[in-house]
């Protein structure tokens, strides 16, 4: 039975690694601040809306949504983000991450269940689980079909 999987890995906050499986992934893009148009009376780390193929794509700081400190606080207008557009039963979201790393092929059977000791309580919600990799470090595997259901977009899906 093949249990390997494609992941897009990127960088969470200054030291974490995140994937997401690559089935949930519609396209990767660049955005500027500026080509964002805020909406007001929302949290925090909701951005604002993106014209994407002509669709409005809600753009979200993935950091800020996991308890990290902000991703569009430390950006410099200019400076180009790389969004995740997440699909699920033609519901997307785009993700603002840092930086991404790279496409991974990991074993599903090899992901650790998350534990409350290991990880933020708001990041908790959002994991199916975790990878150590070669370098012992822990690769955090959010679930893209969560964080499109987060209750925090459902006021405006």
């Amino acid at each position: 039975m093949e249990t390997k999987e494609k992941f897009l890995s990127f960088n969470l906050g200054v030291r974490d690694t995140a994937i997401i499986s690559l089935q949930h992934i519609t396209e990767v893009l660049q955005v500027s601040l500026p080509e964002i148009c805020g909406v007001p009376q929302m949290p925090s780390s909701v951005l604002g809306i993106y014209n994407w193929r002509g669709e409005m794509l809600w753009l979200v700081d993935l950091e800020a949504m996991l308890g990290y400190p902000p991703i569009s606080q430390g950006a410099n207008l200019l400076s180009k983000m790389m969004a995740i557009v997440l699909e699920n039963k033609g519901k997307y979201l785009g993700l603002l991450v840092r930086q991404l790393i790279d496409i991974e092929w990991l074993d599903t059977q090899e992901m650790k269940p998350p534990t409350s000791e290991l990880f933020y309580p708001k990041i908790l919600p959002f994991l199916q689980g975790y990878f150590i990799n070669d370098s012992e470090d822990m690769i955090f595997n959010l679930d893209a079909i969560t964080i499109i259901q987060a209750p925090m977009w459902k006021v405006h899906n």
